[in-house]
C-alpha cells in the first residue's frame, strides 16, 4: 500500500481546503490535497475552471470569483489527488482513500478536514418522488454541465440560495411556475437584534435585496411565509401543497425544488469520536474545537463550513489560519507570520457579521425538520417512516444508535448523512428532551462504501 508524507493533508477541495494549502505552501510546507472530484473549487466554485463565459455569467461574480482561488492553487506546487475517496482517517494522523481503484495512504504531520456541508434533509410527504430535487443539486447541475429545467419549475422552502437559483434560471430563460418560501413577519423579527452587526457586512445584504427586489419585478409567482408543504403524485411529482395566508394551494409542476439550507458535513469528526455540540441558531451538529479549529490538541483540525456554516469567504479565511497555525507549529515563530495571521483573524470577523442575521431570519420550520405525518419516509436507505422512529421511542428506543437495532435506520450506504439530524430532532421531540441530549449516529469507517476488491487492489 502506498503512503505519501506531508507537512498537511488536506480532505476537500473547497474554499477552505484550496485557501489552506495556498498559504502553507507560501510558508514552504509540504502538502497533500485529496478530493472526491477530477476538478477543484468544491461544490461552491464546481468546475469553475471549465466553466464557459456565458455560464460564469449566468451564475454570477461570486462564482467566478473562484477561479482565482483555483488559479493560485495550481500554482502553489500544493499535490492535488483528484478522484481520491477518503474512507477513514485516524488519529495517527494517516487517511486512508480510494484513488484509480487502488486502496493508498496519506500520512501527515498534520490534518486538515474541510468536507463541506450538505444539504438539510426536507422530510416531507412526497420528497421521495421522482421529480423532486433539492435546489443545491440543481445548481450543481447548472455549474458542472449548464444544464437547465426544460419544464416550469417550483422552487420551495428558505435560505438564500432560493433566491439565487430563481434568478440565475431567470436570466437563463427558464419558467418558474412559483417561488415559495417559508419566511414570516415573524422570522424577521427575530432577526432584527442581530441587524446591526449584519449592516456591517452591508454588501452581503445589498447583494440580497438586489436579487429580492429582481424576482419582484420578474412577475413570478411568490408566496410568502408559506407553510403545510406536501408534494403530490403518482409515480413521479405532479403538484406541491401547500398553506399561504390560511388558505390551501395547489401548483402544477413535474420538477419541485426544496431547500432548507445547509448544515456542516460532520461524518469525518464523528468518525474520529471528536466532541460535538449542538449548535441551537443553525439546528445541527458542529464540532468542538479550539480558535484554531484543532481537535484536542491532536493534529487534527477541521474549517470552513465541516466546522460550521460560514459561508465561501469565511471558510477560506478559517483554512488559511489552520495553515498559519500549522506553519507555526512546524516553523519557528515569524514577526511576518503572526501579522499576517492577525490580518486573516480581522477579515474573518468581518465576514462572519451576517451570519447571525442570516441565521435567524432563516431558521428552517420545525414541521419541515420533524415530520408530523406518520407515512413520511426519514431514511431514505432502509425506508423508515417517521411514525416507526417515534414507535422506537415509545417501545424504549433513546437515540440515533439504538435506532439501528429497532429498524436499520441510518445503516443504509449514506450511514445517515441523509436522515441523521432528522432522527436525532425526532427522538428529542418524542422523548421531550433537547437534541444535544439525544446524539448522533456513531460513525465508524469505511464511512464511504468500500469494496474488498478495492482494499485488496
Amino acid at each position: 500500500m502506498d503512503t505519501e508524507v506531508a507537512d498537511l493533508v488536506i480532505v476537500g477541495a473547497g474554499p477552505a481546503g484550496l485557501a489552506a494549502a495556498c498559504e502553507a505552501r507560501q510558508w514552504g510546507l509540504s502538502v497533500t490535497l485529496l478530493d472526491e472530484q477530477l476538478t477543484p473549487g468544491g461544490q461552491i466554485y464546481r468546475d469553475v475552471d471549465a466553466a464557459s463565459p456565458r455560464r460564469r455569467s449566468l451564475l454570477g461574480d461570486d462564482y467566478g470569483a473562484g477561479a482565482e482561488l483555483t488559479a493560485a492553487f495550481a500554482r502553489s506546487g500544493a499535490r492535488h489527488v483528484a478522484g481520491a475517496s477518503v474512507w477513514n482517517v485516524g488519529l495517527d494522523l494517516q487517511v486512508n482513500y480510494l484513488h484509480q481503484r487502488a486502496s493508498r495512504v496519506a500520512q501527515g504531520r498534520h490534518i486538515l478536514l474541510a468536507s463541506g456541508a450538505m444539504e438539510r434533509p426536507f422530510p416531507i410527504p412526497g420528497w421521495t418522488l421522482p421529480g423532486v430535487m433539492t435546489v443545491g443539486a440543481a445548481q450543481i447541475l447548472l455549474k458542472s454541465a449548464g444544464a437547465l429545467p426544460a419544464a416550469p419549475v417550483v422552487l420551495a422552502g428558505c435560505g438564500p440560495l432560493l433566491y439565487v437559483l430563481a434568478d440565475q434560471y431567470l436570466r437563463a430563460g427558464v419558467r418558474i411556475e412559483a417561488v415559495v418560501h417559508t419566511t414570516r413577519p415573524s422570522d424577521y423579527l427575530r432577526a432584527i437584534p442581530q441587524l446591526g452587526s449584519a449592516l456591517r457586512g452591508w454588501r452581503e445584504l445589498r447583494k440580497g435585496m438586489r436579487l429580492l427586489d429582481r424576482l419582484r419585478r420578474s412577475g413570478v409567482p411568490v408566496y410568502a411565509g408559506a407553510r403545510s408543504f406536501s408534494i403530490e403524485g403518482s409515480g413521479r411529482a405532479e403538484a406541491i401543497r401547500f398553506v399561504h395566508q390560511q388558505r390551501s394551494h395547489r401548483i402544477a409542476s413535474s420538477l419541485i425544488l426544496l431547500r432548507q439550507g445547509v448544515v456542516p458535513n460532520t461524518q469525518l469528526s464523528w468518525a474520529l469520536d471528536a466532541r460535538h455540540r449542538w449548535n441551537p441558531a443553525q439546528l445541527c451538529w458542529e464540532p468542538e474545537t479550539d480558535d484554531d479549529g484543532q481537535f484536542d490538541h491532536n493534529g487534527i483540525y477541521v474549517a470552513g463550513d465541516s466546522r460550521a456554516i460560514v459561508g465561501a469567504e469565511a471558510s477560506a479565511s478559517q483554512g488559511r489560519l489552520v495553515a498559519l497555525a500549522v506553519a507555526t507549529k512546524l516553523l519557528r515563530g515569524s514577526p511576518e507570520r503572526e501579522r499576517r495571521e492577525s490580518a486573516v483573524r480581522r477579515e474573518l470577523r468581518r465576514q462572519l457579521r451576517i451570519r447571525p442575521f442570516v441565521d435567524a431570519l432563516y431558521r428552517p420550520l420545525q414541521e419541515h425538520r420533524i415530520p408530523p405525518q406518520v407515512p413520511v419516509v426519514v431514511c431514505r436507505c432502509e425506508e423508515v417512516t417517521a411514525g416507526q422512529i417515534r414507535k422506537f421511542v415509545e417501545l424504549g428506543c433513546q437515540g440515533p444508535n439504538q435506532a439501528k437495532a429497532f429498524g436499520r435506520c441510518g445503516m443504509g450506504p449514506c450511514q445517515g448523512r441523509l436522515c441523521g439530524l432528522t432522527v436525532t430532532e425526532l427522538i428529542a421531540e418524542a422523548r421531550g428532551v433537547s437534541p444535544g441530549e439525544v446524539g448522533y449516529f456513531h460513525i465508524r469507517p469505511p464511512i464511504k462504501p468500500v469494496t474488498l476488491g478495492d482494499l485488496a487492489g
